[in-house]
């Protein structure tokens, strides 16, 4: 695995490189962003008539079923969200230097990510400009007040946290470089761009406070993000309902999380330097490092899986037994299946080396372990809510147009958010590749930031 950058510039090559292509995309980047902003602007048209008449349009909005493919989206969306800080941190911990290539699109990845998931709770609310304020806790006003047993609250707490220390995370990392921007430009966009380095000079004291509090940081996000996603797999777990209430979910949704984070960094990575000509940044062996990663955690989920149908069946509940078996082999089987597949059996072909250099293969691999993520979640929720203790509450339930368009939308939403990222903001981090630069950076021309 390189470890240095192989090829030999000055600090001022290094700004020119990326922020030359930073400032002249590729044609299709703008092709992707009006495409992704097309699908979002069809899912706020989607989401104001949701707002007007209510929630009872969705499909499966109805008993047993409530939430169904709003809070699959949620989990998915928080999964991913979680996973992109947590690569950056423990890779920035464990000094791992390929991190240099994947760290500022998984962090903003975890930003826009946690946006998308909070989302789909205030749709479900129905109308949200009412909802929003009944939902607050105020004992005088509302006789309301949280239920601090309750794991939709740890939610509440540990999501607002983690996305205000990755926000910090991701916006400290990004200082230096707003300053080389802010370097090279001139007018509105000096003046933006200024403010927002807040006076970075690149002096002795600043790296110090940089590196004191971007090291603290990361060692805070690490925990926090095992704990966070192990609350969100308590909402399921704490509950008695058969499939959920088992002692396996919070290890099983963290692994899952770091797979759907994994595929979808390189499915990020995989276009943008091909948009940016950022190949003498992104390596190859960056890219194989990343999947290496996801064909580990796909591992342990391959794993987590298999452990659930044998606690099931040695358990003797005939309940749960019951939801395992019918996953496999009952009406909702194709979810089940795809789920498998995706995520356990298709990433094997990374076994081989030449495939895990085959972008083509790979991109495409990434994106069908997001989809069988995506299932997964769906997969767990579906079959236990539809068949529950009373069988005079069992039914059907498939996701309708809503319930597809408004996950399509979130897509929409998250690749805007991320295009429009990578146009204004370098991608790839200038300043930490200046650092592992072989040559010294003194006397190496301008722009030492």
């Amino acid at each position: 695995m390189t470890e240095e950058v192989k090829w030999e510039k000055t600090i001022s090559d290094v700004n020119n490189e990326i922020l030359v292509n930073l400032e002249n995309p590729h044609k299709m980047f703008y092709v992707a962003l009006a495409t992704a902003v097309s699908v979002l602007l069809f899912a706020v048209g989607m989401v104001a008539y949701h707002t007007a008449v209510g929630p009872g349009m969705w499909q499966g909005f109805r008993p047993p079923v409530y939430w169904l493919v709003d809070i699959t989206n949620f989990v998915f969306w928080v999964g991913i969200g979680h996973a992109g800080t947590l690569i950056s941190a423990i890779l920035f911990l464990f000094r791992a230097k390929w991190r240099n290539a994947v760290n500022r699109s998984a962090e903003a990845m975890t930003i826009f990510a946690v946006i998308c998931a909070l989302v789909f709770p205030a749709i479900h609310m129905g109308r949200m400009y009412l909802g929003a304020y009944w939902a607050m806790p105020f004992p005088n006003t509302n006789n309301l007040w949280v239920n601090f047993r309750s794991p939709l609250f740890w939610d509440v707490c540990a999501i607002s946290t983690y996305f205000t220390v990755s926000l910090l995370f991701w916006y400290i990392g990004l200082v230096p470089d707003l300053a080389s921007v802010r370097d090279r430009v001139s007018g509105i966009k000096k003046i933006v761009y200024g403010i927002l380095s807040f006076g970075w000079r690149g002096t002795a004291r600043q790296w110090h406070h940089y590196e004191t509090g971007y090291g603290a940081l990361a060692a805070l996000a690490t925990p926090l993000v095992l704990s966070v996603h192990s609350i969100v797999s308590w909402d399921f777990a704490m509950s008695l309902q058969p499939g959920w209430h088992t002692t396996i979910f919070p290890p099983y949704f963290v692994a899952g999380a770091i797979l759907s984070g994994c595929a979808m960094v390189y499915t990020l990575l995989v276009p943008v330097r091909w948009m940016f000509q950022l190949e003498k940044f992104i390596l190859d062996e960056h890219l194989e490092a990343c999947i290496k990663l996801t064909l580990l955690t796909s591992t342990i989920c391959f794993y987590a899986y298999s452990i659930e149908f044998f606690v099931a069946w040695y358990s003797g509940n005939v309940y749960e037994w019951a939801i395992f078996a019918k996953r496999a082999t009952g009406p909702y089987a194709f979810y089940f299946w795809v789920m498998t597949f995706c995520n356990c059996i298709f990433p094997l072909i990374w076994w081989s080396k030449k495939m895990r250099l085959n972008k083509a293969v790979c991109f495409v691999v990434c994106v069908l372990i997001n989809v069988g993520m995506w299932f997964e979640r769906y997969n767990i929720i579906l079959s236990s809510l539809v068949e529950d203790f009373l069988p005079g509450s069992w039914g059907h339930s498939e996701p309708g147009l809503w319930e597809i368009g408004l996950t399509v939308g979130s897509f929409g939403l998250f690749f805007t958010f991320f295009l429009l990222f990578v146009k204004f903001f370098p991608i790839v981090s200038l300043s930490e590749i200046k650092l592992i630069m072989p040559k010294p950076m003194s006397g190496h021309g301008k722009g030492g930031h």
